[in-house]
């Protein structure tokens, strides 16, 4: 009976597996996988750069053997907390991304695509960051080989003229001044390799965005500031905070924080269109919202007369 709980867990999720799934081996990659564990949290938590660095070699080994396993698409990996797992929304892919630390001013990004295969086999792609030796990294189409490293947190999928773009969604600690969140369309090209980037963020030059053409789009702002950059299904927008310099120097990136206004990004005719201002409407005087009135109409505070008819 466990056997049939096994392999009904294995197969849920949304993707039809047509060759029979061995429970043998789901509870291979269980075992596995309660190893990983171990490799996954100290390549990010161990207090020394060292260790961490060993940490992430044993836990790449040891996790592209588990993924050989047959029909390992299916299986989750939802206890590696440390790592950032996502399902292309057809589920014709997945992504794993993660970051190592060597100190508060150099991270760097690691991963891998495995394709979903009609026999279960594996196909990996494996990213390699090279974002070290890319002094303009909006400007250039790139490979899984010379990869702009993030943390993907989000994924979503647009088509135009019978063509897939997946849009990802990516976080960069980057350094000990500023952070980076990323935006990358991700195609498949005739040999059904990944290719990251292209001309599909459309905008006019301001001081604060990266000059016209760019092949991904970049939000970069002060360290301690939190600026969002998320999809919004109600909208079917790309969100994002409108940053400002705090000492009018927006050249420098780490000076930039949210203002309170948003942008946006809308999908029309294969490209994300800039929305300059997403939010319009402006309340005019005396109209912010409060719990209760402060004031009266005069000006004076309503307090006192509260207290007269108690």
């Amino acid at each position: 009976m466990f056997r049939y709980i096994l392999i009904f867990l294995f197969c849920f999720t949304g993707t039809v597996v047509k060759a029979q799934v061995n429970a043998e081996d789901i509870s291979s990659m269980q075992k596995q996988e309660d190893s990983l564990k171990y490799y996954a949290k100290g390549m990010v938590y161990d207090s020394m750069a060292e260790n961490r660095f060993y940490f992430d070699s044993v836990f790449i080994r040891r996790f592209v053997a588990a993924l050989k396993t047959p029909h390992s698409f299916q299986y989750p990996f939802d206890s590696l907390i440390t790592i950032s797992r996502l399902y292309a929304p057809d589920s014709s892919f997945r992504i794993f991304t993660w970051q190592l630390r060597r100190d508060e001013s150099y991270y760097r990004q690691e991963g891998a695509i495995q394709m979903r295969t009609r026999d279960g086999s594996l196909k990996l792609f494996p990213l390699f960051d090279v974002s070290d030796y890319a002094s303009v990294p909006t400007d250039s189409i790139r490979t899984n080989k010379n990869w702009i490293g993030a943390i993907y947190y989000n994924i979503i999928e647009k088509e135009f003229k019978g063509k897939k773009y997946y849009t990802l969604f990516g976080y960069d600690d980057n350094d000990m001044a500023s952070t980076r969140k990323w935006l990358e369309i991700l195609t498949f090209n005739a040999a059904g390799e990944p290719v990251f980037g292209g001309h599909y963020f459309t905008y006019k030059d301001d001081e604060l965005k990266a000059p016209q053409p760019v092949d991904r789009f970049l939000l970069e702002y002060q360290k301690d500031a939190r600026a969002r950059l998320v999809y919004d299904p109600e909208l079917d927008m790309i969100v994002f905070d409108h940053l400002i310099s705090e000492n009018n120097q927006p050249q420098k990136k780490f000076t930039l924080i949210p203002d309170g206004d948003y942008e946006a990004f809308k999908w029309q005719n294969g490209k994300w269109v800039h929305v300059s201002k997403l939010f319009n409407q402006s309340l005019k005087d005396g109209e912010a919202p409060r719990p209760e009135p402060i004031y009266d109409k005069e000006g004076s505070s309503m307090k006192p007369l509260k207290e007269k008819n108690k």
